[in-house]
């Protein structure tokens, strides 16, 4: 057996109880992709939002003493994977973590914008609080916002519809501008090709490089998936995987797991079922 040491990666979102999201799937995905998960837990969850009701205890005033212990530790990490930040007021704390990191030779910072769907922003998140996660853009290496993130990200109009190629590539120079090399605006319903699926707008900045991944349907998109899509993103981006490459892949797995718990009957607020699948990842 050829053994390496892994690489460290600080994972920064909400726990969930029960309810497939956020660090209860970041952790076991990137763990089987031969990756150290370090959770920056923001808040914790009996369960996920998505259910008619839930308790829910905030992290935000614990926060800057989690981190600073990092810091006093003199802990560094070859990646780190910032998700969902439900205050304004943590995005100070994990900013000055990125910027600290970054100085300290971080490989890969991916940050996942979640601020809103639909052409709205979530009723939790403010203008302020937009504001606020728009300054982490220019420390992350690759985002992965949905075409209504992107929107609020650039101050573009959001439209309800077809998007075509030109304007998703101008979107994309826009987010460049900011800071990203490596964006994908997620979870297109094949606004390009116009087939049955979704589809991924993949940009890089260097080399220069723009298309779109098709992955066929497998029945309605459910909680968490975003979760897991960042973590293969995140894990392959630290093992050198090529990013095109990444994202295909991510979106199959996605794609296998929804079909599978579309087939066990899984309940859609429970996820998707990808223990099932993680040896599959393993092998890759």
């Amino acid at each position: 057996m050829n053994l390496q040491i892994p690489k460290k990666a600080a994972v920064i979102n909400s726990f969930a109880g029960y309810g497939r999201c956020s660090l209860t799937e970041a952790l076991p995905i990137l763990s089987a992709m031969r990756v150290q998960a370090c959770p920056v837990p923001t808040a914790v969850f009996s369960n996920h939002t998505g259910f008619t009701a839930f308790a829910c205890q905030d992290l935000t005033a614990f926060l800057p003493s989690y981190l600073e212990q990092w810091k006093q530790l003199n802990l560094t990490f070859d990646g780190v994977l910032c998700g969902f930040l439900g205050q304004a007021e943590q995005i100070l704390s994990v900013s000055s973590f990125l910027s600290d990191q970054k100085s300290r030779g971080c490989q890969t910072i991916l940050v996942d914008p979640v601020m809103g769907d639909h052409g709205k922003p979530y009723r939790t998140i403010t203008p302020k609080h937009c504001q606020k996660l728009r300054s982490l853009i220019p420390l992350a290496d690759i985002i992965t916002p949905n075409i209504t993130e992107a929107c609020l990200l650039t101050d573009t109009p959001w439209k309800d519809g077809f998007w075509n190629e030109s304007e998703l590539s101008e979107l994309c120079q826009r987010l460049h501008k900011l800071g990203p090399s490596k964006i994908v605006i997620t979870g297109l319903p094949c606004l390009i090709h116009r087939k049955e699926g979704f589809e991924n707008y993949l940009s890089c900045k260097e080399p220069f490089s723009q298309h779109a991944c098709l992955t066929p349907s497998a029945g309605p998109s459910r909680h968490g998936t975003g979760d897991i899509f960042a973590s293969i993103l995140m894990a392959d981006a630290l093992n050198g995987v090529d990013f095109s490459v990444s994202v295909q892949k991510a979106a199959d797995f996605i794609s296998k797991c929804i079909s599978a718990s579309k087939a066990l009957q899984i309940p859609e607020p429970d996820g998707v079922c990808f223990e099932n699948f993680l040896s599959d990842l393993a092998d890759q």
